[in-house]
């Protein structure tokens, strides 16, 4: 019996390893977990050469792609992503640029107007799978593939691809010759497997935001015009074959039309990179860390090239910040360089624009290189849970800023709470559920992502306490670097920290728009009322002021948290949610009372706090 009992759990064990939904069992973080795990992902190793011509802005491409389906399923067709295509009259990101209500003034109809020499393009001439000439159909921004011969569990195959693609003038954050007069900022610029996991194939047009992308290691080749010089993802291979210094800046170019630059990257799901033959390139040393590269145009004023110069020590101190606050930087380089259309995280690099104030440069470098924390190393699917990248990464920018530039603001976040409250009242916020470009309104999705989800984790630390919370975000990425995290487990994470039960938060805050909206109803004497007026419960803090000037401050706990914050409060009975109100007594007589006296809650009518 003991032997079938046995075979009977391998079986299970085995078929929940099968399955496409990874299942997780964790002991309790403080007894040291131990988790068996049947979370999988996909894994793609690209080579690339490319072959770029600066006058007519076309690049031909071959790329060799070694895909490994770790999945349990057997794959009978394969996407990419072919993002250039967006960039052309009559695209989607076109006509829904030109649809909705309150359009990006980026783009507006300038799609539209481009002309054929232009548009942005990728045209994949030949697909062969193994060898293998396989039939391959382009549908927009993806192309549909239909396989030789699927793709079993555990197989690795090959793909060899012929394109060739036309650089889009610069509308959105890729593209040729910016505003700025940046030639070229290539991101999203090759045809790019599409990822596949516990919930299928993820092949979402390219309309106007986020991205997802499949882990693996990237050699690429890129020939370019020898005036150009080349910042980006990964690690420049043969700096002496080009004769430049990438680390001193130094420039003694072999006498030949073209070079070569030969960069690897490993362990990224991007990689972008920006050319101009008018770049300044400096480096910085983070101690104990990366080489910072620093790439910008030779043409800026000479006040702001200053600007440049003062933000790089800056930029090492974020760096560390990020370090030291979520976990250690993994890569040995990482570039902040000027290009795109504001600013926008990638592997290893970021593209900012570069005309802008010190102030500025240095608060976009702050929030794209928290970025590589919250998306490319902790790589959530942005199209659906765009709020765990952008808001996390608001977050703790707003920290960083505030303690690099010396701010001084006790509540580093506040801006996003008065943000999220402004859109709760509005009438037109929708779930951070929403897909990234299904929002009916921009200003409605830049608030979700930004705001509302900055202040999820800003929220996060009321609820559990702010030592809690500094262990939450450590443990995330301890346990998700290098994965793609959902939002069940970064509220797990802090479940397994504080020992609370959290899911009605994740609930109420994420998959909802309840707000909440707490009131002090009445003071009679000793007896103390508050009402809860809106959906979202929570635990509340309570300061009362006694007749004699004295002060107490108050906990209640959530009764569905099962638990409560370490405090140093008063600790009272209990409020379960369906009561809409909560009656205590204190031992002296009340003056006046005051709900969540540090506005750490996201409490959409802050009139009704106090009495």
């Amino acid at each position: 019996m003991k032997q079938l009992i046995i075979s009977v759990l391998s079986v299970l064990a085995f078929s929940s390893c099968n399955s496409a939904q990874p299942v997780t069992t964790t002991t309790a973080y403080q007894n040291q977990s131990t988790t068996t795990s049947c979370y999988w992902q996909q894994h793609v190793d690209y080579k690339m050469a490319i072959d770029m011509d600066v006058n007519t802005y076309q690049y031909k491409g071959k790329q060799t792609l070694v895909y490994t389906n770790n999945s349990p399923d057997v794959l009978n067709r394969v996407y990419y992503h072919l993002y250039f295509n967006a960039f052309q009259p009559g695209s989607e990101m076109d006509v829904r640029s030109q649809t909705i209500a309150d359009p990006d003034p980026r783009v507006g109809d300038r799609i539209s107007k481009l002309q054929p020499n232009e548009i942005g393009f990728i045209k994949v001439h030949s697909l062969k799978q193994n060898g293998k000439t396989i039939k391959h159909e382009t549908v927009g921004t993806i192309l549909e593939v239909d396989l030789a011969k699927p793709i079993l569990p555990g197989e690795r195959v090959t793909f060899e691809m012929d394109f060739d693609a036309q650089v889009p003038l610069q509308i959105r954050r890729s593209g040729r010759n910016s505003k700025e007069d940046i030639a070229l900022s290539m991101a999203q610029w090759y045809p790019k497997m599409a990822e596949y996991d516990f919930e299928g194939w993820h092949a979402d047009p390219y309309i106007g935001r986020e991205f997802h992308g499949v882990w693996g290691n990237f050699d690429v080749k890129i020939s370019i015009d020898k005036n150009y010089v080349i910042g980006g993802t990964g690690y420049l291979q043969n700096p002496n074959d080009i004769g430049y210094g990438y680390e001193t800046g130094t420039v003694n170019r072999p006498n030949t039309n073209k070079l070569t630059w030969h960069f690897v990257a490993p362990n990224v799901h991007d990689f972008t990179w920006a050319a101009d033959p008018h770049y300044i390139h400096d480096t910085m040393q983070v101690p104990d860390g990366p080489m910072l590269h620093f790439l910008y145009k030779n043409t800026l004023s000479n006040e702001q090239k200053e600007r440049w110069k003062k933000m790089q020590p800056k930029t090492v101190e974020l760096m560390q910040y990020f370090s030291k606050h979520i976990g250690s930087y993994p890569y040995k380089q990482y570039s902040v360089i000027q290009g795109g259309d504001g600013g926008m995280e990638y592997a290893m690099c970021t593209l900012i624009t570069g005309q802008r104030s010190y102030g500025s440069l240095v608060g976009v470098t702050a929030h794209e290189m928290a970025h590589t924390w919250f998306q490319f190393l902790l790589a959530t699917n942005e199209a659906k849970h765009e709020w765990m990248d952008e808001g996390f990464t608001s977050y703790i920018s707003d920290l960083a800023m505030n303690e690099v530039m010396n701010q001084g603001n006790t509540n580093p976040v506040v801006d996003a709470y008065n943000n999220y409250i402004y859109l709760a009242k509005s009438g037109k916020e929708q779930p951070l559920t929403t897909h990234a470009d299904r929002y009916q309104y921009n200003q409605s999705y830049g608030i979700s992502a930004y705001s509302k989800g900055a202040v999820f984790l800003a929220q996060l630390g009321y609820i559990i306490g702010e030592e809690n919370l500094a262990k939450t975000i450590k443990k995330y990425f301890d346990d998700f670097a290098f994965k793609h995290p959902t939002p069940l487990d970064i509220i797990r994470t802090a479940e397994k920290v504080s020992g609370l039960e959290l899911d009605w938060y994740l609930t109420d805050f994420a998959q909802t728009t309840n707000t909440i909206d707490y009131n002090v109803k009445t003071i009679e004497g000793n007896n103390i009322t508050l009402e809860r007026i809106g959906l979202m419960p929570m635990p509340i803090d309570v300061s009362v002021t006694y007749t004699d000037g004295n002060t107490e401050d108050f906990y209640i706990p959530l009764q569905m948290m099962r638990g409560e914050k370490p405090t140093k409060a008063t600790l009272i009975k209990d409020w379960a949610w369906a009561y809409p109100t909560y009656t205590f007594t204190t031992k002296k007589a009340v003056k006046s009372v005051e709900i969540d006296p540090k506005n750490l809650m996201a409490d959409i009518n802050k009139v009704n706090n106090k009495k």
